[in-house]
């Protein structure tokens, strides 16, 4: 199972930073969340910025917010990401439920699923190099048919699109009830008759350091999932052996790649993190 490493949000300007430590500590991934009405950064445009700070370490979207999107322009901004890092690219999709970034976007919250369906149907012709509408839209990927859609979400319609239109699953449930939805991924897998099985990744959240940072960790943790109204809701682990125990059960679960999101500030804790592996 390979380890990826989620970047916090907080500061742009050292996120070059944090994925050539990433990519030194040997880490398979650096992956970026997506929001609109946020302060972050946008995702395609940071990880354009990581690819040429970095030579190896795969960019990852996690999840790219695909609905809030003129799908002409996601098509050519992924495809000459993918191009220019030499087909590092893994486009991890997802719908996104708060209410505050469709407004932003312009977006009816209750039409999101079909808008995604559309766009994951029309980025695979447009980067198959089917005209769109008349003519075709350039790059060509480096990834044959476009970079890896990585397709997130819990509901039935977000589990179905895995099978109909991803390479794999972005599971952000905890172990506890991660497994029925798994399940249900490849059971949809193999009825629609694809060979194999789904790119199964998983996340949790992680801090480490010194304690002030593992502290505003957990405010920033806490602050995000609010709107969750679940107390505690991906508080992140911030103590070796429990991190050594999840990762070893999310290798039984069967994951391809556990991504460590990390909330903190504080990039020394990348070797940390590495260490406590």
């Amino acid at each position: 199972m390979e380890i990826g490493l989620g970047l916090p949000v907080s500061d742009p300007a050292r996120l070059p930073e944090w994925a050539r430590r990433a990519e030194a500590a040997g880490f398979a991934t650096v992956a970026l969340l997506d929001r609109l009405a946020y302060d972050n950064p946008e995702p395609l445009v940071a990880l354009a910025t990581l690819a040429g700070a970095t030579t190896r370490i795969r960019l990852q979207t996690e999840v790219l917010l695909a609905p809030l999107r003129a799908t002409a322009l996601l098509a050519k901004q992924a495809a000459t990401l993918d191009r220019m890092s030499g087909g590092r690219l893994r486009l991890g999709v997802g719908i996104g439920g708060r209410d505050d970034d469709h407004a932003a976007a312009g977006v009816p919250l209750e039409r999101r699923g079909a808008i995604m369906d559309r766009t994951l149907t029309d980025l695979a012709a447009i980067w198959s190099g089917s005209p769109y509408p008349l003519a075709p839209i350039g790059p060509a990927p480096a990834t044959p048919g476009g970079p890896p859609l990585l397709v997130g979400g819990f509901a039935p319609p977000a589990l179905a699109r895995v099978a109909r239109h991803g390479a794999g699953f972005l599971c952000a449930a905890p172990l506890g009830w991660a497994g029925g939805l798994v399940r249900t991924v490849h059971e949809q897998w193999a009825a629609a008759g694809r060979p194999g099985r789904p790119r199964l990744v998983c996340q949790v959240n992680a801090a480490a350091g010194a304690p002030e940072s593992v502290a505003r960790a957990r405010s920033a943790v806490a602050a995000y999932y609010a709107f969750t109204g679940r107390p505690g809701w991906g508080d992140p682990i911030s103590d070796p052996k429990q991190l050594a125990d999840t990762v070893a059960a999310y290798r039984d679960f069967g994951a391809d790649e556990l991504v460590l999101y990390c909330w903190g500030d504080d990039p020394a804790q990348i070797e940390i993190l590495a260490s406590w592996l």
